[in-house]
């Protein structure tokens, strides 16, 4: 639905709060905090971590009238908030399953400092794709756990630029958690046997069920 233009401090609940206030000054009718059939009145597809910039973003929000679609466009254009696009409105089936749980994958685009051998590491990107496992670790509960990367990696390419660009697809899983950008960024500099360093890390697209099949 909606694109952020460049990245923030706003954690997920004030970026809720924003939108929000942005329906209900659009005189949308928006239904109230417990939604219909349980559904909340407004929801993300994922969370979105505090600094990172978004491209085409989805999110649910459930009205209690059914507008058309160019009505709800024109009433929202002049409320958005604060860098944030709105890219497309698309009227879904209220019975259908919660946005959230259709969520899959998403795509990243990833923005290196300075890599010495871009070659290397086109080449690190190459054996991400052909290994069969991927350890690395990560903090959960304030406690540091081991994991197997592999299985939410979709795919990981370079774009030599400069500056170098990783791409790279994650996947959602319900029990296996979510690919991080981070941590692909982290199993490339592992294989490269070198440090990488971060400038920007942009998600440029989630991807449905449908989307991924």
């Amino acid at each position: 639905m909606v694109a952020r233009d460049r990245a923030t401090d706003a954690t997920q609940r004030e970026v809720a709060a924003a939108w929000a206030t942005a329906i209900e000054a659009a005189g949308l009718p928006l239904a109230g905090s417990d939604g219909q059939r349980g559904r909340s009145r407004i929801a993300f597809g994922a969370p979105l971590p505090v600094g990172m910039t978004a491209e085409r973003e989805l999110i649910d929000v459930v009205l209690v009238d059914r507008w058309p679609v160019w009505r709800v466009r024109e009433a929202l254009i002049p409320h958005l908030p604060e860098g944030w696009r709105l890219i497309d409105v698309v009227d879904v089936w209220l019975g259908g399953p919660p946005l959230a749980g259709r969520v899959a994958a998403a795509d990243y685009r990833i923005e290196l400092g300075e890599v010495e051998d871009v070659v290397a590491l086109q080449r690190a990107a190459s054996e991400l794709n052909d290994a069969r496992r991927i350890p690395r670790q990560r903090l959960k509960g304030g406690v540091t756990v081991d994991y197997d990367l592999r299985p939410l990696l979709v795919e990981v390419a370079v774009d030599p630029g400069p500056p170098p660009i990783v791409r790279t697809r994650t996947r959602f899983e319900p029990e296996l958690g979510t690919g991080r950008p981070e941590e692909v960024v982290g199993a490339l500099a592992d294989r490269l046997g070198a440090p990488l360093a971060t400038r920007s890390i942009v998600r440029e697209r989630l991807l449905l069920d449908e989307d991924v099949r």
